[in-house]
């Protein structure tokens, strides 16, 4: 399929062909008709794209501090590789569309094929098919809308035109709602643009008299002709009497800024013209840096900001796994908000027709973001139209060449953050390897991971990378995929158990990041199908592969030990996918089994017991804990993890005593052992956790058949002990581990 794209690196836009998007749980896929280019937010993102790298340092202050945290933390490589990541990245365009639905997720029942739908989020591209949650996507009920009008135009893509604006309206809604007006109040619109055409028209509706003000004499033209009931230039220089003769001498009851400016006039404005206790919301993207006194102290104006298109946006809970608000208590949610903006169109209380001045083919979209930079003409809507005659079916992109047969044949399923700094820049220069195939859930991130590293296609059918060696091939794709026998999987946590049960089921040697799994119930399923495989899994446990790591295990080898492991894991909000069991596992069996890992690698054998303890808090996150793990040749480990410490403390420390001997990492930088006589110090030029050698290590296992680079007796316990901390933190008592 076609998506326009575009590269933070140089602004550089492509209509591309990409894989369509992976269709998720609770997930309809949607065939688009119709795609609105929203001016004011688009045009900022590819504005900044096209600046040099010092103006999009100054665009994004907050990025260019967490690239400095980096490069503190882990060294200019690393550094680098993020930063690339970002700029090289083909990255997707839009966020309100219509269309018609193609396929729909298992679990969801509230749509079906053949369902025409208005979708928002930033899932609803512009694409030819996109993928979106239900809960950002309403049904158009305009089947009996099928008729012909005398210009050859089908009333119902009349109705699909109209509702493409679908983001944008229930961004105007939720203002609206905030403004809280009622019948026969006056209400000022500040910034006529698109937001504001549409919010004026709303207001109109509900039987709000309304004030548009723009500074565009042509938009305020188009206003007073189609939506507003006072159309006023911000220059004019009797602005402020007209607005007072309109109100009686009042000020408005409400003010609702929709404009996008650096600029402090629109706040102030609002102030000056509100009457006193009313109401100022904040729609568009404006300082906030009011002045105080005369108007917003002594009118004791109220300021709101409106968040997007309303309750629900932001939360995962309610737009990923489309958990729904109950009415009662939550009347209009942002999906309520785009039901109703769709029904004044459908009822024709509201008409977008004036709307649309300009359209387009995907093909030629570039052209249209020449007229909102360079302002060539005058604009409002722009529309990007579909070929919906075109037939679809799920096809691998094929970026190059096949080079033909390799030892190991590489596919990855999941390419995020990770896995483009850590683990494919690490198979770079292997020999015997061809990277084959990559799979993700968004088009575009497949297609960016495949040319930056080279893979031969990318694809959006699992089946392209785990047909198991030649059996389930599609007749003319076996040239390709019978050569892929090694998976990696760096998907999100939960889908970790699954993609690694299919790939070993097709015989394919697997790395999957940690965790495992997320259950017990999982791991059992894993470990009866490993047994009955001669292949190689490996689960991303690095940090015992890290250089300092190896040299403590050196000096120390097995034996009875006491150990110290401090983590300074930082904070992660509560509504993170990593902190939702479901999805991330929590910190415990999604992060806290890496250190279980390194402290059986260095004292030689496997936990039997833990008791662990958590600090209380809030959110009850479990993530600040001590755990006390007792291992089977006698030594003991504690394991601090904590989310409440200071972020320029370094994140890893580690204690380890024997005989007389004690060994300090220091964040893998730094390793110090002290003996009876003598200090040994090393230090690295940068971090080094060890992904290097463990990826080329997992390799060089497949290539030369012997032994797994970790035992997965070793991996099993590991991650069955991250359960067993669970349990422990649920009964306050010790727990035995066993397999």
């Amino acid at each position: 399929m076609n998506q326009l794209t575009q590269k933070l690196k140089d602004g550089k836009m492509q209509v591309l062909e990409v894989p369509t998007p992976v269709l998720g749980e609770g997930m309809v896929l949607v065939c688009n008709y119709y795609s609105v280019i929203s001016a004011g937010t688009e045009s900022s993102t590819v504005t900044a794209a096209r600046k040099s790298l010092i103006g999009k340092a100054k665009e994004r202050p907050q990025q260019v501090k967490q690239a400095l945290d980096v490069l503190v933390q882990q060294g200019p490589v690393q550094t680098y590789r993020a930063v690339m990541k970002k700029l090289d990245a083909w990255s997707p365009l839009g966020y309100s569309c219509s269309g018609e639905v193609i396929d729909v997720a298992s679990d969801v029942i509230e749509f079906a094929i053949g369902d025409f739908v208005a979708c928002g989020g930033l899932s609803a591209a512009h694409a030819e098919i996109v993928a979106v949650p239900v809960n950002l996507c309403v049904k158009l009920n305009i089947r009996e809308k099928l008729n012909v009008n005398a210009e050859g135009l089908s009333d119902s893509d009349k109705y699909l035109k109209a509702a493409a604006y679908n983001t944008l309206g229930a961004i105007a809604m939720q203002g609206v709602r905030q403004a809280d007006l009622r019948l026969g109040e006056a209400c000022a619109v500040i910034g006529l643009g698109l937001i504001g055409q549409l919010t004026s028209l709303l207001l109109k509706a509900g039987g709000i008299r309304v004030v548009g003000i723009d500074v565009d004499e042509k938009i305020v033209r188009i206003a007073g002709e189609h939506c507003v009931d006072l159309a006023l230039a911000r220059h004019e220089g009797s602005i402020e009497e007209r607005i007072a003769s309109f109100t009686n001498g009042i000020g408005v009851d409400a003010v609702i800024i929709t404009a996008g400016t650096d600029s402090l006039d629109p706040i102030n404005f609002a102030g000056l013209i509100c009457r006193k206790k009313g109401k100022v919301v904040i729609v568009g993207n404006i300082p906030t840096g009011f002045d105080r006194d005369p108007h917003y102290y002594r009118k004791e104006l109220d300021l709101r900001m409106s968040c997007s298109y309303g309750p629900g946006r932001y939360d995962s809970y309610y737009e990923e796994k489309g958990f729904d608000y109950p009415v009662a208590y939550v009347r209009w949610s942002e999906n309520r908000n785009m039901e109703a903006f769709q029904e004044l169109i459908f009822s024709g209380r509201i008409n977008l027709d004036y709307l649309t001045t300009h359209e387009f083919k995907l093909e030629e979209a570039p052209q249209a973001y020449d007229i909102i930079l360079q302002k060539k003409e005058p604009y409002l809507g722009i529309l990007i139209r579909y070929d919906t005659a075109k037939s679809f079916k799920r096809e691998r992109i094929v970026i190059r060449p096949s080079v033909g047969a390799a030892k190991v044949g590489i596919a990855f399923i999941g390419a995020g953050s990770y896995a483009q700094s850590h683990l494919l820049p690490n198979l770079k220069g292997l020999k015997d390897i061809a990277l084959i195939s990559v799979m993700t859930s968004r088009g575009t991130t497949s297609r960016s991971v495949a040319e930056r590293f080279g893979f031969e296609f990318c694809t959006s059918d699992v089946k392209d990378i785990l047909a198991d060696n030649g059996k389930d091939l599609v007749p003319d794709r076996v040239g390709n995929d019978n050569r892929i026998n090694t998976v990696f999987i760096a998907t999100r946590h939960d889908s970790h158990a699954g993609y690694v049960l299919k790939a070993l089921e097709a015989r394919k040697h697997v790395f999957v990041e940690k965790p495992l799994c997320l259950t017990k119930e999982e791991l059992e399923s894993i470990s009866a199908v490993y047994q009955n495989n001669a292949l190689h899994l490996l689960v991303g446990f690095n940090r015992r592969f890290s250089p300092l790591s190896v040299m403590v295990k050196d000096k120390f080898g097995d034996g009875p030990m006491s150990l110290i492991y401090r983590i300074n894991a930082g904070k992660i909000p509560q509504d993170s996918w990593i902190q939702d069991m479901t999805t991330g596992g929590g910190r415990i069996i999604g992060e806290v089994c890496h250190f279980i890992d390194l402290l059986s690698f260095i004292n030689g054998s496997l936990p039997v017991a833990v008791y662990a303890q958590a600090l209380p808090e809030p959110y009850h996150l479990n993530d600040t804990l001590t755990i006390t793990l007792t291992f089977a040749n006698g030594s003991i480990g504690t394991i601090s993890y904590f989310a409440n410490g200071p972020k320029n403390l370094p994140k890893e420390y580690i204690e380890i005593y024997s005989a007389g001997t004690t060994a300090i990492i220091r964040d893998f930088k730094e390793l110090e052992i002290y003996g009876s006589t003598s200090t040994k110090r090393k230090k690295l030029l940068s971090q080094d956790k060890g992904q290097k050698r463990m990826v080329q290590s997992f390799v060089n296992a497949i290539l030369q058949g012997g032994k797994a680079p970790i035992a997965f007796n070793d991996i099993y316990i590991v991650t069955l002990t991250t359960f067993k901390i669970l349990e422990s933190l649920r009964t306050g008592q010790s727990v035995k581990i066993s397999n």
